[in-house]
């Protein structure tokens, strides 16, 4: 295992009857880094985190987390790290703060519960039973059992799922923190915005396999084309400025006056245009370069369709 790694997959195969769920997925986790895995419903994202957690056994390759074996080296393992289920792992009868007073109980140095539950908002329904809490309440709840107990490593299954903006936004701000503290994270989301304000490098899978993993800004300045657009009077010369433009640059003019160029985005570019259009007389009133999100480049490489 790599000094480094805080998570390594190796092949990782795992089926359920004739049905591969993960094909072959291979992963790495730097120590003290964010990881978000994004991927489409069913691409076997939950399945792998599971694995590492030690909750579902392997059909082939290999996995380590903390240079442990999940599941053979489970006793010393899971003091070490901090575990956010989809769902379930809370009795349902069992009040809010009952619940993670007993987490907290079982690590040597807990974080102290009431400022914990008071930061996620918890504070109000403590000795409310979990099957009363909203769905929001429930997921602060077992965000809150992940990282009282001061994990090295943290997963997180769809940490932000059904939380309002405010809920949300302290999420962030609490996974911000355990990185600062040299925690590590690995998280799933279906949010591309959460995963490019929160991830140091993000993976995506589909069908079972990673099929890119990189640092959000690499993947959208690698895996997708940008835009340039101006905006000027109306009915210049494409001919004239696709002729000054590189041969793969299109120009279209798409609303009277408001002008596209898409291709590869250089400054060079930037620059071709700009002088074109002093050549041309023409003064653009805004101008500018609009780069390709990770919504773009998830869509480019998992499809649009809907998934079953």
């Amino acid at each position: 295992m790599h000094a480094t790694a805080a998570v390594e997959v190796a092949g990782l195969v795992k089926r359920y009857g004739r049905s591969t769920a993960v094909d072959g997925l291979d992963l790495t986790v730097e120590r003290g880094s964010v990881t978000a895995v994004l991927g489409p419903n069913g691409a076997g994202k939950t399945t792998t985190v599971e694995v590492c957690e030690g909750y579902r056994r392997p059909d082939a390759g290999q996995v380590r987390v903390l240079g442990l074996d999940p599941l053979a080296d489970a006793a010393e393992l899971r003091p070490r790290i901090g575990v956010m289920l989809q769902s379930g792992g809370i009795y349902p009868g069992v009040r809010a703060m009952e619940m993670l007073r007993h987490i907290a109980s079982l690590h040597a140095h807990p974080l102290d519960t009431d400022a914990l539950a008071e930061r996620l908002g918890l504070g109000s329904c403590g000795r409310t039973p979990y099957r009363r809490l909203s769905g929001g309440q429930q997921q602060r709840l077992s965000l809150a059992m992940a990282v009282v107990g001061r994990p090295e490593l943290v997963f997180l299954d769809e940490p932000t799922a059904g939380l309002d903006p405010q809920a949300r936004r302290a999420t962030w701000e609490l996974v911000r923190e355990l990185r600062a503290d040299g925690v590590t994270v690995l998280l799933t989301t279906h949010f591309m915005d959460e995963a490019e304000e929160l991830a140091d490098r993000v993976a995506i899978v589909d069908a079972g396999r990673v099929i890119a993993h990189d640092e959000p800004a690499a993947l959208c300045r690698g895996n997708a084309r940008n835009t340039l657009r101006f905006e000027g009077r109306p009915g210049l010369d494409l001919e004239s400025l696709l002729t000054a433009l590189p041969p793969d640059c299109k120009a279209v003019e798409p609303a009277p006056g408001s002008y596209l160029i898409t291709g590869e985005v250089k400054p060079q570019l930037l620059a071709t245009v700009t002088a074109w259009c002093a050549q041309n007389g023409v003064l653009p009133d805004r101008i500018a370069v609009e780069r390709h999100t990770l919504e773009d480049v998830f869509l480019e490489l998992t499809g649009k369709e809907l998934r079953g």
